[in-house]
């Protein structure tokens, strides 16, 4: 990896962490933290929620026709995620611990958080819960994949491809041939070495 790719790197490290510390400052602000993940209010905030709930026959009644007959079609899309998911988990526990390669924690992308939330009736609860299901299964299933890329063929594609995976920046560079060669163990390692059950991934000049 050169100078500047390893310097972008720690630089986007560097960033993330400030953004992590505006979210906290929000946080305050709003009334709310996270303990043991579980989400709690300062007093009096909930009770402040429920007064902006909109009632779910007022809710419906204004609704459209279109929401009403798509809504069947958005929820039948939870089959599939249903089944992605269970061989995504079935495929890791026993490829990956054949493999030796940490196994992706299911619970640090998949939450249901939200559907607690005080202002929310039980229909927009329900939208929430399958919303963050959704895209958490989605965000679980492609750290497994980036990872299986990783032990297999951590190689850049020679056409631009919109918004890759993590790992994906430090991966050799495409038409590296001899790179490859020397490097493929090198990755394989670095990826045995994050340890078990861990949903980070490296620091891109930890595998330069």
């Amino acid at each position: 990896m050169t100078g500047r790719l390893e310097e972008l790197a720690h630089e986007i490290v560097r960033l993330q962490g400030e953004l992590d510390r505006e979210i906290e400052r929000r946080r305050k602000a709003l009334g709310w933290s996270v303990k043991d993940r579980l989400v709690q209010f300062e007093h009096g905030i909930v009770s402040e929620h429920r007064k902006l709930r909109q009632g779910i026959a007022s809710f419906l009644a204004r609704s459209s026709l279109v929401v009403v007959v798509t809504a069947p079609i958005i929820y039948s899309m939870l089959i599939p995620l249903l089944l992605l998911d269970l061989w995504a988990s079935l495929y890791q526990a026993i490829c990956f611990r054949a493999y030796r390669i940490p196994r992706v924690r299911r619970r640090d992308y998949v939450a249901f958080d939200r559907g607690s939330l005080a202002y929310l009736n039980g229909i927009e609860a329900l939208n929430c819960l399958y919303c963050g299901y959704g895209n958490g299964v989605v965000a679980y299933v492609r750290e497994i994949a980036s990872r299986t890329e990783q032990y297999w063929c951590p190689i850049k594609h020679a056409i631009r491809i919109s918004a890759p995976h993590e790992r994906y920046a430090a991966f050799l560079e495409y038409g590296d041939a001899e790179g490859y060669r020397d490097r493929l163990e090198t990755f394989r390692a670095a990826l045995r070495e994050e340890g078990g059950d861990t949903a980070q991934s490296p620091v891109i000049g930890d595998i330069a």
